[in-house]
């Protein structure tokens, strides 16, 4: 009466508290969504959930099932983990890179989830790098490459992780502070403070700003997100950085933030791996827990199609 999939839709709904973001976290459609969960309430006999409530309202059945759902659904992947040490594909070495700075919000306990179940693969992440880490993917110097830019590199497969939005930073006194969106002409008399990477490697550059033939008064670098959005904050620029990146800022009312275009500009983050690696299942267990990580610590990413 009671299928996995029941379960991990209930818990999508719980974490998401809408059936439309659920449906996108467990690639359904919304009408599949919503017949999945009628089917399972006429089966049960009972209401699990309180329609047009958000966040969604569970009913006391519904609440038993997630936590059937809390202890069923972990001990699923433990058992998956265990047969796959039992099949001999534990061994391996995780050696990666990370061309965004800030995803360590996620990655890191993404990581220290997967050293507590495959602690026989060695994980690292090298320090002092002086390579292009995706072109050092394919010469096997690195094992798996976190990027938002691919490139067509033979026999490296891009896993799609999550979707994005950058947005722009500003002062909260700031004149572009009340709007909803900016236009790309609204940067010309701006500093605009990024990491310090090249320009190409900027969304806010690429898909915003040379579109349009627009150049910023002035950049600037910054090498962490805290001392760019102190100086953000201190009117001596404005950023544009991924939505998950200025929550805990916008929830202390730090800053505000802005959509870049109407539209907005949204991104994909990847995870590179060599197509050899694809079939270890270890690989596929830690491209599975980042995924599941991400969506577990970040707000307003969306899943990847």
């Amino acid at each position: 009466m009671i299928e996995f999939r029941h379960l991990r839709t209930l818990l999508a709904l719980r974490d998401t508290g809408s059936l439309v973001e659920a449906a996108e976290r467990v690639h359904l459609t919304q009408s599949a969504l919503s017949h999945q969960l009628k089917d399972l309430e006429e089966r049960l006999d009972c209401p699990l959930f309180l329609r047009k409530t958000r966040p969604v309202q569970f009913t006391r059945a519904g609440q038993r099932l997630l936590g059937l759902a809390e202890q069923v659904l972990p001990q699923i992947r433990n058992a998956e983990r265990d047969i796959a040490r039992m099949a001999g594909g534990e061994q391996g070495r995780l050696h990666m890179a990370i061309e965004c700075h800030s995803c360590f919000q996620w990655l890191m306990p993404t990581i220290d989830h997967f050293r507590n179940h495959w602690p026989e693969v060695e994980v690292d992440i090298p320090a002092g790098q002086h390579f292009d880490p995706l072109p050092a993917l394919a010469r096997e110097q690195l094992d798996l490459v976190i990027t938002a830019d691919p490139q067509p590199l033979p026999r490296i497969h891009y896993e799609p992780l999550f979707r994005y939005e950058s947005m722009l930073a500003v002062a909260r006194q700031h004149p572009l502070a009340d709007r909803r969106y900016i236009v790309p002409e609204d940067l010309v008399d701006q500093t605009l403070i990024t990491y310090p990477v090249e320009h190409s490697k900027l969304d806010v550059f690429t898909r915003f700003l040379e579109p349009a033939g627009i150049h910023p008064r002035e950049t600037r670098t910054a090498e962490l997100t805290m001392m760019m959005m102190q100086l953000v904050a201190s009117e001596r620029g404005v950023c544009a950085l991924p939505n998950w990146a200025l929550t805990e800022y916008l929830e202390r009312d730090y800053v505000k933030a802005c959509s870049l275009g109407r539209e907005g500009v949204w991104g994909t983050l990847y995870a590179a791996v060599r197509l050899d690696q694809m079939s270890q299942v270890w690989m596929s267990d830690f491209l599975r827990t980042a995924r599941e990580t991400s969506f577990s610590v970040l707000n307003g990413i969306r899943p990847a199609g």
